[in-house]
C-alpha cells in the first residue's frame, strides 16, 4: 500500500451521529466507543492525540498507523463502534469532515478546540471536569508526533 508519509497524516477529523442523535449522551454508549478507541490503540491502527465525545459528535486528532488510511482508520471506529452497539437505527452521518494538521501551532489550535469543545457548549466549566474527554486526566493519550510538537 502507498500511503502518503508520517510527516502529513495527523488529522483533526469531526464525525456526528445519525439524525444528530445524542447517542454519547448515554454513558454506556460513551464507554463502549472509549473501548474501542483503546482497542483500536492496542492493535496500533492509530495514534490518538486527542478526543472528546459530544452527545452528538466527536472530534478526534488521529494520526493513522503508517500502513492504514485514514478512510481505513474511521471505518474502525465508526464501523467498530456500530457494530459493538448493535443499534437497529443508522449510527453514524455517512461521511466525516477531516483537516490535515499543517504544523505545530495548528496541532495546538486543534487540541484546544477539542479541550474547550464542552465548556463552548456548556456541558462543564473546566476541561477537565468533562467525562468524555482527554483533557479529563482519567484518559491516557498519545504524544504528538514529533514534527508536530511545539
Amino acid at each position: 500500500m502507498n500511503l502518503a508519509p508520517q510527516e502529513i497524516r495527523t488529522f483533526f477529523i469531526t464525525a456526528v451521529t445519525a439524525d444528530r442523535r445524542r447517542l454519547f449522551k448515554v454513558d454506556d454508549n460513551a464507554n463502549l466507543l472509549l473501548q474501542l478507541l483503546n482497542d483500536d490503540r492496542a492493535k496500533s491502527r492509530y495514534k490518538l492525540h486527542a478526543f472528546v465525545l459530544m452527545p452528538d459528535h466527536l472530534h478526534l486528532l488521529l494520526t493513522p498507523a503508517p500502513d492504514v488510511s485514514i478512510e481505513k482508520a474511521m471505518q474502525y471506529i465508526k464501523g467498530g463502534f456500530s457494530f459493538r452497539l448493535k443499534s437497529k437505527m443508522p449510527v453514524w452521518e455517512k461521511s466525516f469532515t477531516l483537516r490535515r494538521v499543517e504544523d505545530p501551532r495548528d496541532y495546538h489550535a486543534h487540541r484546544d478546540y477539542i479541550r474547550e469543545n464542552p465548556v463552548r457548549a456548556r456541558l462543564c466549566e473546566r476541561p477537565e471536569e468533562f467525562p468524555w474527554s482527554s483533557a479529563n486526566p482519567t484518559f491516557t493519550v498519545d504524544p504528538p508526533p514529533d514534527h508536530l510538537r511545539a
